[in-house]
């Protein structure tokens, strides 16, 4: 499943964010707590289920 940040953002497993740490393959569960979105900087906790 894919998840959207509020900015647009869509975070997809299969492709991860490899820029930042996050490999490719890597599920939702699995992304670091840490992580930001890496266009607007908003957490994990602002990211929903994309359509």
């Amino acid at each position: 499943m894919k998840y959207e940040c509020p900015c647009g953002y869509v975070y997809d497993p299969a492709l991860g964010d490899p820029d930042n740490g996050v490999a490719p393959g890597t599920v939702w569960e699995d992304v670091p707590e840490d992580w930001v979105c890496p266009i607007c900087g908003l957490g994990k906790d602002a990211f929903y289920p994309a359509e």
